[in-house]
């Protein structure tokens, strides 16, 4: 029953989940691009990561294009490669320490997301008939 329901939407998968995928990381880049590059640094500094003051505004750019970017469906897998690279350094500096609730758990469902458009793609992009 639920095939029956569902099944003719499947094409829109790929377009659901790079929606709020990419929601996700546009809203995180945004807070650090346009709320405080500067705390952001501090407490990339406070964790022992190299040049904050050039990683801060380097990783913020990518969350906010890379989440641009997999909306649009424009260059798919290279923002998901770009945003799990940003998830694995996030998890290994960061959030692993936290252990999983309130730690990496949401890395970890971000980059599980990231690994699916980077096997899958983008899915079917907007075309003359409207189709995602």
């Amino acid at each position: 029953m639920l095939e029956k329901i569902f099944g003719p939407c499947r094409d829109y998968s790929l377009f659901v989940l790079r929606l709020f995928v990419g929601g996700v990381f546009i809203a995180y880049g945004a807070l650090k691009l346009f709320g405080g590059l500067q705390g952001f640094a501090g407490f990339l500094q406070q964790h022992g990561v190299p040049a904050p003051e050039l990683m801060a505004p380097f990783v913020a750019g990518v969350e906010f294009l890379g989440g641009v970017a997999l909306i649009l469906g424009l260059g798919t897998r290279t923002a998901a490669l770009l945003l799990a690279g940003v998830m694995v350094v996030a998890m290994l500096t960061v959030t692993l320490k936290a252990g999983f609730a309130g730690g990496y758990d949401l890395n970890l469902a971000l980059l599980g997301g990231l690994l699916a458009l980077l096997l899958a793609g983008p899915g079917k992009k907007l075309s003359h008939g409207g189709d995602l």
